[in-house]
């Protein structure tokens, strides 16, 4: 579980858009339609880094 605090004071590192928390499989997804990275949660802490993101599959190349 994820503070609402923290939750409310995250940005995608990459673009700064808002960010969703993904209860059900541990992750934080970018808002941005043109960005949309999601970033993992590892033992209750958000890792935001570009590098670890993973990119939806609409958005790969």
């Amino acid at each position: 579980m994820i503070d609402k605090e923290l939750l409310e004071i995250l940005a995608c590192p990459k673009c700064k858009a808002d960010i969703e928390y993904d209860e059900a499989n541990q992750k934080l997804k970018c808002l941005n339609p043109d960005c949309g990275l999601i970033y993992p949660i590892r033992d209750g802490i958000p890792v935001m880094l570009i590098d670890e993101a993973e990119v939806p599959p609409k958005n790969q190349k």
